[in-house]
């Protein structure tokens, strides 16, 4: 037992937590099964135990997820949630932390609609650079719904009351049933072969989700998103968005709010009229009256009144202005003529000839010094030698053997003293005019 490592149960709860936490299945992950033992906490939480015939485990969605819920969950309700699966340490039981509820009569339905809105998100369809603008003044409005539906007549009754210059131009589709989402596509792609539609209307009025799956299909989607003529989306729902409403230019809350967002207003743009009407004739008569006061202070001018003396005036000016101009041109002329000789004379000061007879007569004179201090220098250098020479001489040993002096060697190394030989050695004598080779008979040691 001793060699054993242990771990506490904290350890364990924590380590299998961090399993739970890094495994990607079970971080995102739709679970369906019946509520029980709902209870809302005073925090506004809900914990419950989600169940099916074989297993359970506890599950809790904190308030921030739950106030979004759209209906009020109840024991025995079968719903479809989303979360993700962890440990709750303090007890060592997993659960799952719930993100999204539907009840699980539309839930199978709300999965594929999630599932398609992130592919098409993924993709781009939903981004606003995509977005083209609805066009201010429309001419031909094409709308794409049921013939017999009170959509169309919504619409058609709003834009006639509200822009009756427009023509409102019908392609019937089946907007509920298998086949309306491939009707409702190609009534998109006819409406953009007829090159002659400003903007298009695509909708229905309001239904049941079943009902309204028609504009959540992925066949709409596209074309509403290569549609090269701006849609807007009209399906009569007020709350939630379809997938076309993502992918569309322009989405209204319902098919007479897509009419009043295609088309301006008549009388609005009658009173706008009016309006800049009555502010270009505001503008008009300001003008005018500045101008017409401006005239008159233009005819009471003393130019007007006296148009004569003006001239002679200007004449007078004219003269005076000239007689400056002369004179000012007389000065210029002459500091120009003074510029002009200090210049020349200065080119002539620095003209080359004379440069190079003065640098000439430099070079001559910089010679001779030269030779001077030259011979002044071999003078001294020829004294300083012969003394060095002298002086030499007189060291030399040469000059001592002339009085008679003479030097021993013996294998090369100079004898100094009777200790360095012995009886029978030969030795050289190095005399002034030559050398003698001789051979020791006998040594007499003299005592110093």
């Amino acid at each position: 037992m001793s060699n054993r490592k242990f771990v506490t149960v904290t350890a364990l709860t924590k380590y299998i937590k961090r399993k739970f936490d890094v495994d990607p299945h079970l971080q995102d992950i739709w679970i369906k099964g019946e509520l029980s033992n709902v209870k809302i906490h005073s925090r506004g939480h809900m914990y419950f135990t989600l169940k099916d015939e074989g297993a359970k485990i506890q599950a809790v969605m904190f308030y921030s997820d739950f106030r979004l819920l759209k209906f009020r969950p109840e024991d025995g309700m079968k719903v479809l949630v989303r979360g993700r699966i962890s440990v709750f340490e303090p007890s060592g039981t997993y659960q799952v932390t719930v993100k999204e509820m539907q009840p699980d009569g539309i839930g199978s339905l709300y999965l594929a609609y999630e599932e398609l809105k992130r592919k098409l998100e993924k993709e781009g369809l939903f981004d606003p650079k995509y977005k083209k603008p609805i066009p201010t003044y429309p001419s031909n409005v094409g709308v794409i719904t049921s013939p017999t539906g009170a959509a169309i007549r919504d619409i058609l009754s709003t834009i006639k009351r509200r822009y009756p210059l427009c023509n409102v131009i019908l392609l019937p589709a089946l907007v509920q049933g298998v086949e309306a989402s491939h009707s409702i596509a190609k009534q998109i792609r006819k409406a953009n072969e007829l090159g002659m539609l400003d903007v298009l209307i695509v909708g229905r009025g309001g239904g049941s989700i079943e009902e309204l799956w028609a504009f959540n299909e992925e066949i709409v989607a596209r074309e509403i998103f290569h549609s090269k003529v701006p849609i807007i989306s009209a399906v009569g729902h007020e709350t939630d968005y379809t997938i076309a409403d993502f992918v569309a230019d322009l989405r209204a809350p319902t098919p007479t709010g897509a009419a009043e967002l295609a088309v301006p207003h008549y009388a609005d743009l009658i009173e706008r009229t009016k309006q800049r009407q009555a502010r270009i004739m505001k503008i008009f008569k300001d003008r005018l009256k500045y101008e017409k006061e401006r005239l008159k202070s233009l005819q009471k001018s003393y130019a007007f009144k006296y148009p004569k003396q003006l001239y002679e005036q200007k004449e007078q000016l004219l003269d005076h202005l000239l007689d400056r101009f002369m004179r000012e041109g007389k000065r210029y002329m002459t500091r120009k003529k003074d510029h002009y000789e200090t210049f020349q004379n200065r080119l002539l000061q620095q003209h080359p000839n004379d440069q190079v007879k003065r640098l000439k007569e430099h070079y001559f004179q910089v010679k001779r010094t030269l030779i001077r201090e030259m011979n002044i220098l071999l003078h001294q250098k020829q004294s300083q030698f012969d003394t060095q020479v002298s002086k030499l001489n007189a060291l030399s040993p040469l000059k001592v053997m002339e009085r008679g002096y003479s030097l021993v060697y013996n294998e090369n190394n100079i004898v100094k003293s009777v200790k360095q030989i012995n009886p029978n050695d030969t030795i050289e004598v190095h005399l002034q005019d030559g050398k003698l080779k001789c051979e020791v008979k006998g040594i007499e040691e003299r005592s110093m």
